[in-house]
């Protein structure tokens, strides 16, 4: 199926072949022409395959139809979770928009400078881009004006509420006009988001696009187990001392761990930098924009850069910490193997860690080998807790070794 066949504006296809787009992705196949029939949709789609597409395409094409009335103010509103990801959809649709006449884009994040949000908000645009507590604080100042609103997306909704934004949302929501189309996309559709969607969708068409195989995805997963910090550290230091690692972005559990991560690396001579949600705005883009343009070779970021971060030159993705979630650990590899590239993802994890790694595999219908560097084996391999035997107590679990996975040395 080509873009032609799903119904799009043909200025819209030209953009599209400017970008050097040839063929949808499933996402892209299923949502977009059910969009353009005007559905409310509730999309499950994974980072990376194409989902802003698969919501800008449609949204877009109505910017071709006249406004329902003559407004200074949105015609579609996306709201993210973080300023990356923000920054990321409204170069988007910049891009798919270029040859419309009427597709101006303006993005309002938390860290940017009221003055010129201000500015922005007070020109004709056709298209917000935003992350809820920002945009919560334009509207009640009065500088915008939803009244000829057509189209509202919600973009990566789960991870909006991991973050807290459940009341932002419902705020927003409740100063839009009630006729217009909501389509929200996420990883996962869990009871959650359910229940989000039963007060914002009417009827809406549910679309859920599953992982492509590993294989598919071009990204080698690694497991390396760590008998401690200092341990955890040496690999980490000689991981990074590989010949074929271009650019890593390393994840931490925290920001503190982040920052002091970081400020270690660069002591022992990498060309190393923290990204995390404490950082003022003007920071974290120049940080990001060093990345881009090479002058970083090491990224350590929390999981604000595990969505909505697009860099080409990622060869490595390092778990420090592993995840929380399962859902994070997906977004997280993600960063690498992009645009048809391969990349690496390699977990340090402790003897304990047994539970979260199967919970994977689990979700990601894959196992994941547990490689050696020569000079850094581990004392312990990874280990699950052992049934409790009749009588023990609590205090008496025993622990024993899982069946280990095949070794092999790491390349």
């Amino acid at each position: 199926m080509s873009f032609s066949a799903l119904g799009l504006n043909d200025f819209i296809l030209r953009a599209l072949a400017d970008a050097g787009y040839r063929l949808p992705t499933p996402v892209q196949q299923q949502a977009v022409p059910a969009a353009l029939a005007g559905r409310d949709l509730l999309v499950s789609s994974r980072t990376g395959s194409g989902k802003t597409a698969a919501f800008m395409l449609p949204s877009l094409h109505r910017l071709a139809e006249p406004a329902r009335r003559e407004a200074r103010g949105p015609r579609i509103l996306v709201l993210t979770p973080t300023r990356e990801l923000a920054r990321q959809v409204a170069d988007a649709a910049q891009k798919y928009g270029r040859h419309l006449r009427h597709a101006k884009v303006v993005s309002i994040v938390g860290g940017d400078a009221y003055p010129v949000q201000n500015r922005m908000l007070a020109s004709r645009y056709e298209i917000l881009v935003a992350t809820p507590g920002r945009l919560i604080d334009q509207v009640e100042s009065g500088r915008i004006d939803f009244s000829r609103l057509d189209v509202l997306v919600l973009d990566e909704a789960d991870r909006m509420l991991d973050m807290g934004f459940i009341e932002d949302i419902e705020t927003i929501v409740a100063r839009l006009p009630r006729e217009r189309q909501t389509l929200l996309f996420s990883a996962t559709l869990d009871g959650r988001i359910a229940r989000l969607a039963g007060g914002m969708l009417n009827d809406p068409q549910r679309i859920e696009i599953a992982p492509p195989p590993a294989h598919e995805a071009q990204i080698e997963q690694r497991l390396l187990v760590a008998d401690g910090l200092t341990h955890k550290n040496q690999l980490l230091d000689r991981i990074l001392r590989e010949t074929d690692l271009r650019q890593a972005i390393v994840f931490t559990a925290t920001k503190r761990d982040a920052d002091a991560l970081a400020g270690d690396l660069e002591q022992v001579g990498f060309a190393a930098a923290a990204l995390h949600g404490d950082m003022k705005q003007s920071q974290r883009n120049r940080t990001l924009e060093h990345l881009r343009r090479g002058r970083l070779r090491v990224l350590v970021a929390t999981d604000v850069a595990a969505r909505g971060l697009d860099v080409q030159g990622i060869s490595h993705v390092i778990n420090f910490d592993l995840p929380k979630s399962v859902e994070d650990y997906v977004h997280r590899i993600g960063r690498t193997g992009r645009a048809g590239q391969t990349g690496v993802a390699i977990s340090l994890v402790g003897r304990n860690d047994y539970h979260q790694v199967k919970a994977i595999e689990r979700y990601t219908r894959q196992s994941i080998p547990v490689h050696t560097i020569p000079g850094l084996e581990p004392k312990s391999v990874l280990a699950r807790p052992a049934p409790r035997k009749a009588g023990q107590g609590k205090g008496g679990r025993d622990w024993h070794n899982s069946r280990p996975a095949p070794r092999v040395r790491a390349r």
